[in-house]
């Protein structure tokens, strides 16, 4: 996609709260040869999450959106593209202008994303190449998942919006033993079906040490604007 009418801001106004940074990957998106850039921070607490020191919104390492950028720039000619991460990077408010500012050096870009933030997400699209988009469960059942109360509506809202943008999309879903059985992960297809996308690729969990809890039913946050917004930044 093109985003010849998409901002250039200066790097140096662009402010990204990054947690890592890899200079070089072949798997964050398929077939390309890319830098994959970690934003901080998530509003959901899968107990599986992979890169756990990514889920606040503030972390004890956090790279400078300047050093990075400078980074990509001496990589001009050499990389496929640059894939932002996370964490959950439609958590910052400043995402589309750091897209926008690596676009201006060449590179196309990919997002892995789980779509908690349809609005945000929307505004992205038209910057974006390819989007690895992290399916949890069947809809209905985000709830266990995430531990937070309707998180499955944003997601499938999310979702529609990159099925009807025409961006390259990949579907995929970890499984943990203890939440998504055979059964779910039969109504997880139908949900997709009823959106019109094809089949999520299936991938098990991966232990981290320490593994963070499962969330609990009982422990599952109500639906807060309030606490969406904060985590906003």
């Amino acid at each position: 996609m093109t985003a010849s009418t998409s901002p250039k801001p200066a790097p140096s106004s662009v402010e990204l709260r990054i947690g890592g940074l890899v200079r070089l990957s072949t798997c964050d998106w398929p077939g390309e040869l890319v830098a994959t850039v970690f934003c901080q921070g998530c509003p959901w607490q899968c107990g599986y999450c992979h890169n756990p020191h990514l889920l606040p919104a503030r972390g004890p390492d956090q790279l400078a959106w300047q050093d990075v950028f400078a980074f990509l720039e001496t990589r001009r000619g050499l990389l496929d593209g640059v894939v932002f991460s996370g964490g959950e990077p439609t958590l910052q408010s400043d995402l589309p202008l750091a897209i926008a500012a690596v676009r201006s050096l060449g590179f196309r870009i990919g997002l892995h994303t789980a779509g908690p933030y349809p609005e945000r997400l929307a505004r992205v699209l038209p910057l974006l190449d390819w989007i690895g988009f992290d399916v949890k469960a069947p809809f209905a059942e985000y709830d266990r998942i995430t531990g937070v109360a309707g998180s499955g509506d944003g997601a499938r809202a999310s979702l529609a919006l990159v099925l009807g943008s025409g961006v390259s999309c990949d579907l995929r879903t970890t499984v943990h033993p203890d939440l998504l059985d055979a059964s779910a992960l039969e109504r997880l297809s139908a949900d997709l079906g009823s959106l019109g996308a094809g089949r999520t690729r299936v991938q098990p969990f991966r232990s981290v040490a320490p593994l963070t809890q499962v969330p609990s039913t009982a422990n599952i946050r109500p639906k807060s604007t309030q606490r969406i917004d904060r985590m906003q930044i």
